[in-house]
């Protein structure tokens, strides 16, 4: 029997199945429900909250999930990032995240975040004067999980687009539960005793160019104060929702680990940021057409938005409304998400399973006493151990008289999943 959890996981109602169908994008991250729902409908419905916790359940397993046509004011674009972190629980302190750049000026207040190709092209270009910008030609470099650098990040991100390029602008997501699954099982727990540090720095720096000031907050919770936007975080992180570890470290928020050397903390993050973008098989991405709305789980997931438009001929505008969570915990008693819903590892896994069992009966001609050898970890569960002993008797005989008897017992151990 398996330890107990700190929190324990939820389980979808299914309260949304019979009314509002939807379908897998990708294998292991992305649904979109079909035409027909609206989240006003939702917010309203007189179950809204057994309909809502459905939902919450469902993003946080499937990491994004796409809804078509939204009719949406940003007040309940608000209200349901909001309601969707207070069903699944989130302290009664958390609210909705404040941006840390201060922009009295916008008609939606300090809790909008503007999703804009001409604010993209307005700050690059003050990076620029500024000569803090190293910009890379790689739209790898962008992947992130959203204010990785607050105490409390965000659980639940709502973005809706108003207005979207007649093609490009696409946003592509990947699961950290996936990034997870690509572990061996010895780096597994080597990272799961690990912290790091995570820095606005880009903030950090048009501030520190005169060009914005920084929000000292509180930012939606009262630990998202002060103007350093610095946190330390775990790497491996338990989701409480799904109960699932997951990979908690992005390219542009997470800055070192905290228990080793630059040199050492480099090559592991850049393992980790190599896992999560050139693994086709973790991502999902999507086209957007105006009006439609991705709600993803900020805690177990990464994106990027893909900037292959003309920015001077055409908009992508929108908002994004961010519901902050709990403080980034790792229980050791979760378990991956492979593991918890009972499906295979990926096939380089399975290749290095069977590696660790060919091994393992390498030598065991003959039998020794030793210590029985700890099962190698498939995919965060251990797998099943099986010893067969077999035992054959040779005599050799000169009619009725034994000349010799010989006795040769076999132990082969192997390892299934």
């Amino acid at each position: 029997m398996s330890a107990a959890l700190k929190i324990q996981p939820l389980k979808r109602n299914h309260s949304l199945d019979a009314k509002y169908p939807s379908y897998k994008v990708e294998p292991h991250i992305g649904t979109e429900f079909e035409a027909g729902i609206q989240i006003r409908d939702l917010l309203n419905a007189p179950n809204s909250d057994e309909l809502l916790l459905d939902l919450a359940v469902l993003i946080s397993e499937r990491g994004v999930v796409f809804l078509r046509d939204q009719d949406l004011t940003f007040e309940e674009q608000k209200d349901f990032a909001n309601r969707l972190g207070k069903v699944t629980g989130k302290p009664a302190t958390s609210g909705l995240h404040s941006h840390p750049i201060s922009d009295e000026s916008s008609e939606f207040g300090d809790k909008n975040y503007a999703i804009s190709s001409e604010l993209d092209k307005t700050y690059t270009n003050q990076f620029i004067k500024a000569r803090l910008s190293n910009r890379s030609e790689l739209h790898s470099q962008q992947w992130h999980s959203d204010v990785t650098f607050e105490p409390i990040p965000s659980d639940y991100a709502v973005l809706r687009l108003r207005e979207v390029p007649p093609e490009g602008g696409d946003t592509l997501w990947a699961s950290a539960y996936e990034v997870y699954e690509r572990l061996s099982p010895a780096f597994r727990i080597f990272l799961e005793g690990l912290t790091a540090t995570h820095i606005g720095d880009g903030f950090l720096g048009l501030a520190q160019a005169g060009l914005v000031k920084i929000n000292p907050g509180p930012r939606g919770a009262p630990e998202d104060v002060g103007t350093h936007l610095s946190a330390v975080h775990p790497v491996i992180r338990t989701n409480p929702v799904t109960g699932w570890k997951g990979v908690f470290a992005n390219k542009i928020f997470t800055k070192r680990i905290n228990e080793l050397s630059k040199d050492e903390s480099d090559l592991v993050l850049q393992q980790l940021f190599d896992l999560a973008v050139q693994n086709h098989d973790v991502h999902v991405r999507h086209h957007w057409n105006k009006n439609d709305v991705a709600v993803w789980d900020n805690r177990s997931t990464f994106h990027a938005a893909t900037a292959d438009f003309d920015f001077d001929q055409y908009l992508r505008l929108g908002e994004r409304a961010a519901s902050l969570g709990e403080r980034p915990y790792f229980d050791p008693n979760s378990k991956s998400r492979r593991e918890a819903l009972g499906i295979a590892p990926p096939p380089a896994r399975r290749a290095h399973l069977a590696a660790l069992a060919a091994a393992a009966n390498k030598g065991s001609d003959e039998v020794a006493e030793s210590k029985p050898k700890a099962a190698p970890v498939a995919s965060g569960r251990t797998v099943k151990k099986i010893t067969k002993t077999t035992t054959e008797s040779k005599t050799v005989l000169r009619g009725t008289e034994i000349l010799n008897k010989e006795t040769k017992t076999t132990v082969v151990t192997s390892y299934e999943p």
